[in-house]
C-alpha cells in the first residue's frame, strides 16, 4: 500500500491578478491551519516533453530584500537536491558559489543604494 500526501495552496489576488496572500497546508503537516507565505516557486518536470513548468508567485507585501534572501537559499536547496540527486558534488558546489556571489552582489547593491 502506497502512502499519499496532499498539499493545498491558496492564492488570493486582487482585480489585477495580483497575488495579495499566499496560505498552504499539507496533509502530513502538523499545523491545524494554513500556512502564510509571501512567495512560491513550484516546478515539476514534465518527462515525456522534457520541460520543466513552474508557478513562481509573490504578494505585494515582499520586499527586495526578502526577495534576494529566498533566491539565494532556493539556489542553495537546489544545490543539496542536485548533490543528493546525482553523482556531481562539483556542479553543485558551483551552484552554492555562484548563490554565494549573487547575494553578495545584491548585499554591495543595497549598501550602494543606502548611501
Amino acid at each position: 500500500m502506497t502512502k499519499e500526501s496532499t498539499i493545498q495552496i491558496k492564492v488570493a489576488l486582487d482585480e489585477n491578478k495580483v497575488p495579495e496572500k499566499i496560505e498552504w497546508t499539507a496533509s502530513d503537516s502538523t499545523a491545524d491551519r494554513m500556512n502564510k507565505a509571501k512567495a512560491m516557486m513550484v516546478a515539476f518536470w514534465d518527462g515525456a516533453d522534457k520541460t520543466a513548468l513552474r508557478i513562481d508567485l509573490w504578494t505585494k507585501e515582499m520586499m527586495v530584500d526578502e526577495m534576494a534572501d529566498f533566491f539565494y537559499q532556493t539556489m542553495m536547496t537546489m544545490a543539496d537536491t542536485y548533490q543528493r540527486a546525482t553523482p556531481w558534488a562539483d556542479q553543485a558546489n558551483d551552484l552554492r558559489a555562484f548563490a554565494t556571489d549573487f547575494y553578495k552582489k545584491f548585499e554591495e547593491k543595497l549598501k550602494n543604494q543606502n548611501q
